[in-house]
């Protein structure tokens, strides 16, 4: 869309096909389906999850706004970190690094529900708008402002589509808010030990958002040897996630996130770098296929900032 010389906006054209097949025809794949279903009856996407919104920070005392009143920040943690196991160590690595620097800042706990961007991007229009305005009373009786979040979709759903129901935020992304932390030093760093870094752009981040610099800010004051893919920044490639792609099987052919895994593996480095829980579920698999013999870890930014922060 942004190269196109007549303008030519396929994307959104996408989406009202999308949205025809879901709430006119019924046809859609069944995971996508059973996606719904979840999200309709259980406030999220991830039908079989056994997880609560709040197991991930059990023992972290951290304050939720029903029980503990208001703060600076809300934390808005999203379904895919706060339910999915190996996103639930990167709320942790980020919700330490917060209380590190004495940020002022609560969750919802079980009163946060989906943004309903997998809604949206399946095609149930519908369900989406009652989600966000759901959403944004709930905000309101909390009469919350400034919102930081792990998630580039739900960074995307507040920033850029929240307004259209009187929901009007300061959203920061966490990329950008630890850049800040460090920039103003209330977190103190230290030389990092996982040697080189493939670092991934999380497309809601770049292509969508244009937050590029930020995360590799963030890298380079951690002391992390970047070493770059041939297709990064707002030319990223997905991670295969995207557009309710993550609840999809994908059939014939190479599986996308296999050809991102083989792109940040052949930079040679030894850790890649997410900074989306969608992505990281992608590429950790993606990783894991196609790495052989090769260690290499998948980690968050907010994990890679924490082992190379000092105490």
């Amino acid at each position: 869309m942004e190269r196109c010389p007549v303008l030519i906006e396929h994307v959104p054209s996408i989406l009202d096909m999308r949205r025809y097949l879901v709430m006119e025809q019924a046809e859609y794949p069944e995971p996508m389906r059973e996606a719904i279903t979840s999200l309709e009856n259980r406030g999220h996407p991830f039908r079989g999850s056994t997880a609560s919104r709040t197991d991930w920070c059990e023992g972290m005392g951290l304050k939720i706004l029903s029980e503990d009143g208001p703060a600076e920040w809300l934390y808005w943690v999203g379904c895919a970190t706060a339910l999915d196991e190996r996103n639930q160590k990167v709320a942790q690595a980020f919700a330490r690094l917060l209380q590190r620097a004495g940020v002022d800042f609560a969750i919802l706990g079980e009163e946060e529900q989906c943004t309903g961007d997998p809604a949206r991007r399946i095609g149930n229009e519908y369900l989406f708008q009652m989600m966000a305005q759901a959403n944004v009373e709930t905000l309101g009786r909390y009469g919350v402002k400034k919102i930081i979040t792990t998630c580039p979709h739900c960074y995307n759903t507040f920033k850029n589509e929240y307004h259209q129901f009187g929901g009007d935020y300061e959203v920061v992304h966490h990329a950008e808010f630890l850049a800040r932390l460090v920039a103003e030093g209330r977190l103190r760093m230290k030389e990092s030990s996982l040697g080189s870094l493939a670092f991934h752009d999380s497309c809601y981040l770049a292509r969508y958002n244009g937050i590029v610099q930020e995360p590799r800010t963030l890298l380079e004051r951690a002391g992390v040897e970047l070493v770059e893919p041939a297709q990064r920044g707002e030319r990223t490639f997905c991670c295969g996630g995207g557009g309710g792609h993550l609840w999809f099987e994908e059939y014939g052919g190479k599986r996308i996130n296999h050809e991102r895994a083989d792109q940040l593996l052949a930079t040679g480095a030894e850790t890649v770098g997410s900074s989306c829980p969608f992505c990281m579920i992608m590429l950790s698999d993606g990783v894991k296929v196609r790495a052989g013999d090769r260690d290499v870890k998948v980690l968050d930014l907010a994990e890679v900032l924490e082992e190379a922060s000092r105490p």
